[in-house]
């Protein structure tokens, strides 16, 4: 029976890790990476798109929002854009730190998002419409969640704490029906 280094934590094979460690190419994607890459960085540029139209969407409403009395709805728009813009830049940082490409293309935006824009005239129809977009955000995360497991701990941790925030504006609109 070999003995244990007691520098050295039981389990870790520290020459083993120091020479994967040297392939630079892959910045931070070690091999002990176990999620399948190319469905991640896929599901991470679906997200994103899913958050510029939510960005998108926001962003009409707050401007096109009118009347005195939605003074506070229209900073709540406001706000809800400026936190899915985040979103958006921490999917497409994560999507080049697994060594993908973020998908910005306008062209094929719609067709990439789970959420839907909206035209909406009226307030309350806006408000319904953010709602629902925030819902479908919430089941998406989910579901990605679901999909991610353990293979990948760090974009794990990032979607369920943007999902977080998804929840917090669903709570902020459905507060907002009349």
């Amino acid at each position: 029976m070999a003995e244990s280094n007691p520098t050295q934590p039981a389990g870790i094979d520290r020459e083993a890790v120091r020479a994967a460690a040297r392939n630079l190419e892959d910045g931070p994607v070690t091999a002990g990476y176990k999620g399948d890459r190319t469905a991640v960085i896929k599901m991470l540029n679906e997200a994103l798109a899913t958050e510029l139209v939510c960005v998108l969407r926001y962003k009409r409403h707050y401007y096109t929002v009118s009347g005195l009395q939605n003074g506070p709805i229209k900073a709540e728009f406001l706000e809800h854009a400026t936190e899915e813009q985040e979103h958006a830049d921490w999917l497409a940082e994560r999507i080049v730190q697994l060594n993908g490409q973020p998908d910005f293309n306008p062209a094929t935006l719609l067709d990439r998002s789970h959420a839907e824009y909206d035209g909406s005239e009226d307030v309350q129809s806006m408000i319904r419409a953010n709602l629902i977009a925030e819902r479908v955000a919430i089941e998406s995360y989910r579901q990605m969640i679901e999909r991610i497991g353990d293979s990948d701990p760090t974009t794990r941790h990032l979607l369920i704490k943007i999902m977080a925030v998804e929840e917090e504006h669903a709570d902020d609109m459905r507060d907002l029906l009349e």
